[in-house]
């Protein structure tokens, strides 16, 4: 624990758990509307975001993985990914394609098409608009201790259980 000013000792770890509700619930529901372009429900947006974050170059993922990380996360079924997916697959969006998984005939292969590859691009550059206002008030010093902390513990806490699972990362 790390001294303060006034002689007591910090509690870092609570001072970390009071951002659980502003960064998770706050900013990730601020960040999913304005990807989404109110055109995707906030579970749509998180599949295509795990699918560039998780799916290579290709942006492909078996079904499964996708409800297994999907799922837990918005506590949803798999029927309700089920028709989440097909909606993105289907006109207007053309998002996505479904295919048969080489390695089972009972399993889902989910693949960006080139529309989701440049609707996902679009995502970024929203994401980036909602970004700058807050970079422009931090110095390129508290910029890079920023990411160097999301780095650090996305390796520490987030990517071995993601490795664990058979899910590959860019």
């Amino acid at each position: 624990m790390d001294r303060v000013k006034t002689g007591r000792r910090r509690d870092s770890a609570a001072e970390f758990l009071e951002f659980f509700y502003p960064v998770y619930y706050q900013i990730g529901k601020a960040f999913e509307d304005a990807l989404g372009n109110e055109q995707l429900s906030r579970k749509q947006v998180a599949i295509l975001w795990l699918l560039r974050s998780e799916g290579g170059a290709k942006g492909r993922l078996r079904r499964k993985d996708i409800q297994r990380l999907i799922g837990t996360w918005f506590e949803i079924s798999s029927p309700t990914i089920t028709r989440a997916l097909r909606s993105m697959a289907r006109p207007p969006l053309r998002l996505v394609q479904l295919s048969e998984d080489s390695r089972s005939g009972r399993e889902q292969m989910v693949s960006l098409t080139p529309d989701g590859k440049s609707f996902i691009a679009m995502m970024a550059k929203r994401g980036k608009l909602l970004l700058r206002p807050l970079l422009a008030q931090l110095s390129a010093e508290e910029i890079q201790n920023g990411s160097e902390f999301f780095l650090r513990a996305i390796a520490v806490l987030v990517r071995p259980a993601i490795g664990s699972t058979g899910v590959t990362s860019k």
